[in-house]
């Protein structure tokens, strides 16, 4: 994982994660997905599975007086057609005091500002439309990811124009342990 600089923002620290926060990553991250009828509560797993793997391109976190309170995730897809330079948003949490605050709103734009930095070719998510529109994020018109409806399959070009095939995320979001 590349470093990026640190940024203030929103009376938070946004920095990339460092090995002191894994612990505390993995707390609010259970935490913001406890109870959600969409979560198969392997978010934690998940990224834990990503960081082993080295497949964790991008990892920030908000942190409010020491405490991390948010965090965010980027990893590698492949695409079908062979376009390089794309990325998946996610897992996303915000512990749950938080939320609604614009604490994840502040990390997606950081990752996404980041993204662009490293002259990605864009990025994709699994979402709701409602929230990622207001980020740029748009229904994939040429690409899809197997198994998941359309209407939730996200992405947002930062290069470019949009490959057209398959996404496949990295094996670690198959983590359940």
């Amino acid at each position: 994982m590349e470093d990026s600089p640190t940024v203030r923002t929103m009376n938070l620290l946004i920095r990339p994660e460092q090995t002191r926060d894994h612990a505390a990553i993995a707390q609010v991250t259970r935490a913001a997905f406890a109870g959600n009828p969409y979560s198969q509560q392997t978010e934690a797993f998940i990224i834990e599975a990503l960081r082993a793997a080295g497949a964790l391109a991008l990892s920030l976190v908000a942190d409010h007086d020491g405490q991390v309170v948010s965090h965010v995730a980027f990893s590698h897809v492949d695409v079908s057609d062979g376009s390089g330079g794309w990325y998946g948003l996610g897992p996303i949490s915000v512990f749950p005091p938080c939320q609604r605050s614009g604490i994840g709103s502040a990390l997606i734009e950081r990752g996404l500002a980041d993204l662009r930095a490293r002259q990605a070719a864009g990025c994709v998510l699994l979402g709701e439309p409602a929230y990622y529109g207001r980020f740029g994020f748009r229904q994939a018109r040429s690409l899809r990811l197997e198994g998941v409806p359309p209407e939730y399959f996200l992405v947002l070009p930062l290069a470019g124009e949009e490959p057209s095939g398959a996404v496949a995320y990295h094996p670690g979001f198959s983590a359940t342990a």
